[in-house]
């Protein structure tokens, strides 16, 4: 069982233990990404979580932090989201007030020297470019700018290279201090551990996070009476595309039966859509179906790579499912077998200390309320075949549906496009 507590400084800790565990992982979550950003300094948040790795006092040098947890067999990394910044170190049980000394040294104590922030440009430049030509994950990017335009849910969360190029040493540290306090930090330790020693271990590295108001992100405005498409044209041997609607954020008391919904569209290998797009046209090697939320917005998006030659063909065998489950209820059959796949996949993803330490924290950063794997399974189980005829008729609608497209096309084959995107 878990137990969440809010240390003197205002810093949340959350403990998982973990009987059979031979591991401990740290996690530690901030509330800041690119949606707490502005235009001129979109970017930033990714870019200070790539510094957090270019020295501290203690651990002056980019070798020196990397050995700290490569010689003791330790794992880490670090990622930056639109809502949330998170560091990570997994090791085994017996150096875990060694990670805990890492990961606190490295958020509190990073120099961010004028020279390595200039060296890094260029590795972050190479990240975006590597990842503007991978189209299968470009997309969704599109996809995220078609739906919500020039604001900061709209942006690219490694900004743009003109951005990059613009930051200094001052940009950095005035975002570090405005945005890395102890109200805006949940630090989640999974895995075996004796529960009585944590909080005070916890307090000595971390003492020094000092509690300050923290700036709030821009509301996120959406606005759409009609379809929309997004093209980006780019010589591809395959059309990737998201096709979606606008649907519910992670507050939203339907969100259960969205999930489900997905699940039935594109979960698995015998889903609708991968049965028809892929096993009976052959139109697509990848299809898949998902509800992603977060505490704004959410959607639920088609993603697949299809022959360009099939794009039209694909589009409507994807919106004719969205029609079917709206102008349908589903069998009790299906619907079982939606919860089965749903509770199937969580007990699978909670197999390790890190998926543990994810779980728990990841609700708490973006929620402040945390359900248990058995909460969540009650949840799902609550929902019935008129739940998810409700939610299809509520989101399968011309005003929410949007599709943007990596392929060969021009921006004047949206008029065409335009002739399918019937819902």
């Amino acid at each position: 069982m878990y137990k969440k507590e809010v240390l003197k400084n205002g810093l949340r800790l959350i403990t998982i233990p973990l009987k059979n565990s031979r591991s401990v992982t740290i996690l530690i979550l901030v509330a800041t990404g690119s949606k707490y950003e502005t235009k001129e300094i979109n970017g930033i948040s990714h870019f200070l979580e790539h510094m957090f790795f270019k020295g501290t006092k203690k651990r002056p040098t980019v070798r020196d932090i990397s050995e700290t947890l490569d010689k003791i067999g330790g794992e880490y990394n670090a990622f930056t989201s639109k809502d949330v910044t998170g560091v990570w170190a997994k090791v085994a049980t017996p150096y875990m007030e060694t990670a805990l000394d890492w990961a606190a040294d490295i958020l509190l104590n990073s120099k961010f020297e004028e020279k390595e922030i200039e060296k890094e440009k260029g590795v972050i430049i190479e990240e975006l470019n590597m990842y503007l030509d991978t189209p299968a994950s470009y997309v969704t990017d599109l996809f995220e700018e078609l739906l919500y335009k020039n604001q900061p849910a709209g942006w690219k969360i490694i900004g743009e290279k003109e951005n990059i190029l613009n930051l200094n040493r001052e940009k950095i540290v005035k975002y570090w201090n405005e945005h890395y306090t102890s109200e805006n930090t949940v630090i989640c330790i999974a895995g075996s551990f004796k529960p009585a020693l944590i909080k005070k271990k916890v307090m000595k590295f971390f003492k020094d996070l000092k509690r300050k108001p923290t700036p709030s992100k821009a509301e996120v405005k959406e606005v759409q009476t009609k379809p929309e498409i997004l093209i980006h044209s780019k010589n591809t041997d395959q059309t990737h595309l998201c096709l979606g609607v606008r649907a519910y954020n992670i507050f939203d008391k339907r969100r259960e039966a969205l999930t489900l919904l997905g699940v039935i569209l594109g979960g698995g290998m015998s889903s609708r859509l991968f049965l028809s797009v892929r096993g009976e046209n052959a139109l697509a090697y990848y299809i898949s179906s998902s509800f992603e939320a977060n505490p704004d917005t959410g959607y639920l998006v088609t993603h697949a790579g299809v022959k360009n030659e099939s794009v039209h063909k694909a589009v409507e065998l994807i919106l004719k499912e969205y029609r079917d489950l709206k102008e349908k209820k589903i069998s009790q059959g299906e619907l079982k077998k939606a919860k089965d796949y749903v509770k199937g996949k969580l007990a699978l993803s909670l197999e390790s200390s890190d998926a543990w330490a994810s779980f728990y924290a990841s609700q708490e950063i973006l929620r402040e309320k945390i359900l248990t794997p058995e909460e969540k399974i009650k949840r799902i189980e609550k929902v019935t075949i008129n739940d998810i005829k409700k939610v299809a008729e509520d989101i399968f609608l011309p005003q929410k549906l949007n599709m943007a497209l990596i392929g060969p096309f021009k921006e004047e084959d949206k008029k065409i496009f335009e002739e399918v995107l019937i819902i």
